[in-house]
């Protein structure tokens, strides 16, 4: 996953300003006790991050990505 990737589906999740918000503020204890933001600058991988933001704001499977790229089955 690219960041740009990250930053499209937390404006597709939260609105471009919130999420951007969340990212910055929200402390996530599979991170390591980091935000978003810091983890990635950490050198976190982006998908990873994006994975355990999910998990931990309980963002259902179905939102985690765009249709475009879930796959049928």
């Amino acid at each position: 996953m690219r960041l740009s990737e990250f930053w499209a589906l937390m404006e597709q999740e939260f609105g471009g300003p919130y999420g951007r918000s969340v990212a910055g503020s929200h402390v996530i204890h599979a991170l390591g006790d980091r935000t978003a933001v810091d983890a990635i600058d950490a050198g976190v991988p982006v998908r990873r991050v994006w994975g355990a933001l999910c998990d931990d704001l309980q963002i259902p499977p179905e939102r985690r990505y765009p249709a475009d790229r879930r796959r049928s089955g």
